[in-house]
């Protein structure tokens, strides 16, 4: 067994922020208590202890939308492998099949108390393809998968149109984006919906978007509010299970998205207005939002902001006016939640897995290291 003792305990459950303990038991979290109930007992039984010495004991991070190993650390071409340009709709497409698992940044992430990343392709395609949730820690991507795929990816806005434009292909306009969109989405239900003499033949493109009629996951890019409202609209009308991705205009239309009650993965919130749909990006975004009770997580978007930095980026919310316990949040238990994998991990409760991060103060501050990463009950760092 292990045993965290002596922190802060931020279990992002309703019994939150004590000073207590963390028992570990076979990959998965065993006890949590207040540090009064730990005994002598327990501590005989444990094969390792990890004192926090009063600093965070926190559920692992977890980046709810990034790139991590589908664009390389320091390589070109070679090692990009998150966006196929060639053809604006490629649902058949899976992240684990562009992932490269030694890719530096896997450790820039699990040195930082980052033990989950959400990764899947780019936004080239109006329809990219299939995102994958990873631990930060294995020896293939077999040993470091929790589940797949968790989601398909979708895009609105400047990406398809500039890409597709270029190529003097469909879409290069708005209204193209959203009739490619709906052409894919009309032909895969009808696949879908084949009587059953036709079943025998396969259509793989077709297998795999069908999957969003079952429930599975939308991640739509979309930044500009008028971008979100065709999303809202496409998704509402097909009645797909959807997030918005950057949602960097959210703030504008925030009434509408709360109506509608949808949640929102918000970033990168440390870039440079780079184009012209980031014309109005303000980093006050998540906590406008988070106040209007919309549910908010934070990502990278990694390799626009070095992974390592998801907590600064949760921790310039809150210098912008978010809420410091909702932006802890935004990076573990909502992340989890609008990802559909709260069951195993983004809280410190009994059962789920012992995926957890120990901080020598609060995350969200700068001069803050992480000290130890516990992923499935295993440390695999120490600083």
């Amino acid at each position: 067994m292990l045993l965290i003792k002596n922190g802060r305990v931020f279990t992002m459950k309703k019994k939150n922020d004590f000073s207590g303990f963390v028992l570990i038991k076979g990959g998965k979290i065993e006890k949590v208590g207040k540090s009064e109930k730990l005994t002598a007992e327990i501590e005989s039984k444990c094969e390792k202890i990890i004192d926090a010495e009063g600093g965070y004991i926190l559920p692992g991070m977890i980046d709810a939308h990034c790139h991590v190993g589908m664009w390389e650390n320091g390589i070109g071409f070679e090692g990009a492998d998150g966006n196929e340009m060639t053809d604006p709709v490629t649902p058949h497409l899976r992240a684990i099949d562009g992932i490269y698992y030694k890719d530096r940044s896997f450790s820039d992430a699990k040195e930082a108390g980052i033990t989950t990343l959400v990764i899947g392709p780019g936004s080239a395609n109006v329809i990219g393809g299939q995102f994958c949730a990873l631990k930060t820690f294995g020896n293939s991507i077999e040993e470091m998968l929790l589940k797949e795929p968790v989601a398909m990816k979708m895009a609105f806005g400047e990406n398809p149109k500039r890409i597709y434009s270029g190529q003097k292909k469909t879409p290069s306009t708005r209204m193209a984006t959203a009739a490619v969109l709906r052409e894919a989405l009309m032909e895969a239900k009808a696949y879908k919906e084949r009587p059953e003499d036709e079943q025998s033949k396969v259509d793989f493109k077709k297998e795999a978007l069908a999957k969003v009629f079952d429930g599975l996951l939308v991640k739509i890019h979309a930044h500009r509010e008028d971008d979100i409202l065709t999303a809202i609209r496409i998704g509402r009308e097909f009645g797909l299970n959807f997030t918005i991705e950057h949602c960097t205009e959210g703030y504008i239309i925030k009434d509408k998205l709360k109506e509608e009650n949808i949640s929102v993965i918000v970033g990168p919130l440390l870039s440079f207005r780079s184009k012209y749909e980031l014309t109005n990006s303000t980093i006050k975004n998540p906590g406008i939002l988070q106040k209007a009770g919309i549910k908010v997580a934070i990502m990278t978007d990694h390799h626009v902001i070095p992974i390592q930095y998801l907590s600064l980026c949760a921790g310039v919310a809150v210098k912008e006016g978010m809420d410091e316990l909702e932006a802890l949040k935004a990076i573990t238990i909502y992340a989890a939640e609008v990802c559909e994998l709260e069951d195993r991990i983004g809280s410190i409760e009994v059962g789920k897995d012992a995926d957890i991060a120990v901080f020598d103060g609060n995350p969200l501050e700068i001069m803050t290291h992480c000290v130890a990463t516990i992923i499935n009950g295993e440390t695999v760092y120490e600083g």
